[in-house]
């Protein structure tokens, strides 16, 4: 049974709304969480989706470590379904000192481990690897940016995997931070691999407004979700203004997945309570 959603006033003004967008055929939201492989079990014993992990660690385990990794994904009974964090800062994706081969060696052998954990969405944040030096073009940056992407759309398409690119707030890098910055950086990109995350913490952060979505339409491809308080897990409806945000989703027809991105001191209490809230509130896209 799902968990009491307070105030929930806004989630019954945009249930009433259908589902317009083009080409999506609406179908529940599957809600997940983005943990580490300790929380594994619990994330499935709170009610979530599927799991959402970092694979930049993934690539750095050793052959034997990814193997035990990879048996206890096989049991787990819940599916790893997305990564985030998809390269470490010490590779580039801006700047003088980007190095092609370099990047595509770790793409390869990353996305090969991914696809064997049976991960269908690859986050690509890196706000570290795509920092712009200091002093460095923008333009060019973004440039390279684009030029990344499509290098790595082939890849993304032998694997089975959709990357979405990730708008990060100004804290976190400084290119692409918004979801428009994003939205041009996909449309330049030109890729059908290539689409986009939108993530509701770093909208909120840069003061977006949500109307994006409606612009962005299908070429969102994952989402991810905190209270913007503190960057915790969203737990009712109130604590922030979360209906622009879900009442778009619903009216481009998004039926894909959304990922808690957050911190909390007690998982057991908030992990199904958020799950309650968000399950409810992508309800929309089955109406």
């Amino acid at each position: 049974m799902l968990l009491a959603v307070k105030n929930p006033a806004w989630l019954l003004a945009f249930l009433m709304i259908p589902c317009v967008a083009a080409g999506q055929s609406p179908s529940p939201g599957r809600v997940g969480v983005c943990v580490d492989a300790d929380r594994f079990e619990a994330a499935k014993a709170a009610g979530f989706d599927y799991l959402e992990v970092n694979a930049s660690r993934v690539a750095a385990l050793t052959d034997a470590e990814f193997q035990q990794l990879e048996q206890r994904v096989a049991g787990l009974g819940i599916p790893v379904a997305a990564a985030n964090v998809f390269l470490p800062g010490s590779i580039k994706l801006t700047g003088p000192d980007v190095d092609p081969a370099r990047q595509m060696a770790y793409v390869t052998a990353a996305m090969a481990r991914l696809k064997r954990l049976g991960v269908k969405i690859q986050v690509l944040g890196s706000g570290g690897a795509r920092r712009v030096p200091d002093g460095f073009s923008h333009e060019e940056a973004f440039k390279q940016l684009v030029d990344f992407c499509r290098r790595l759309a082939p890849v993304a398409r032998e694997h089975g995997i959709t990357i979405a690119f990730e708008p990060l707030r100004r804290q976190e890098t400084n290119v692409v931070n918004t979801v428009r910055e994003g939205l041009a950086l996909v449309k330049a990109v030109d890729r059908p691999e290539i689409k986009l995350v939108v993530d509701f913490y770093h909208l909120a952060e840069e003061r977006e407004s949500p109307d994006i979505l409606l612009e962005a339409g299908a070429l969102v491809a994952h989402t991810h979700i905190a209270n913007p308080a503190g960057r915790v897990y969203p737990l009712i409806a109130s604590e922030a203004d979360y209906g622009p945000y879900f009442r778009n989703l619903c009216k481009i027809g998004y039926s894909g997945r959304m990922s808690v991105e957050a911190s909390t001191k007690d998982f057991a209490s908030d992990a199904p309570q958020s799950v309650a809230l968000i399950r409810q509130a992508l309800a929309c896209a089955s109406r």
